[in-house]
């Protein structure tokens, strides 16, 4: 068992091309040896967005802070904290900070 505070892992800036000031933690991942997900905690700051895209696997999302919009099927819907968010695999989508303050939300993903 690992217990840590989520504050003590490094934040990376996310470098994917089309990601504006988003940050990423590896909270539980491939240096823990989980061997089906990943933990990841992001923050988007005020008039940020994660990249535009598809992949083959899931997420589970998790919104903790701030208010912004996340992209289902070509429309920008409303998400704001203590929201839960489903993204089935393929199905284009996109996070945007349209608040004032940070966004931030666990996101979990199959171990690729």
């Amino acid at each position: 068992m690992k217990i840590r505070n989520a504050e003590t892992v490094e934040a990376k800036q996310v470098e994917m091309e089309g990601a504006e000031d988003v940050t990423m933690r590896m909270l539980i991942g491939p240096d823990d040896k989980a061997p089906t997900f990943n933990m990841r905690l992001f923050e988007v700051a005020p008039g940020g967005y994660t990249p535009r895209h598809t992949h083959d696997w899931e997420h589970e999302v998790y919104v903790l802070a701030g208010k912004g919009v996340v992209l289902e099927n070509g429309q920008d819907k409303p998400i704001i904290a203590g929201n839960c968010i489903y993204v089935p695999p393929n199905e284009d989508h996109q996070f945007r900070n349209t608040g004032g303050e940070n966004l931030k939300f666990l996101c979990l993903v199959p171990k690729t």
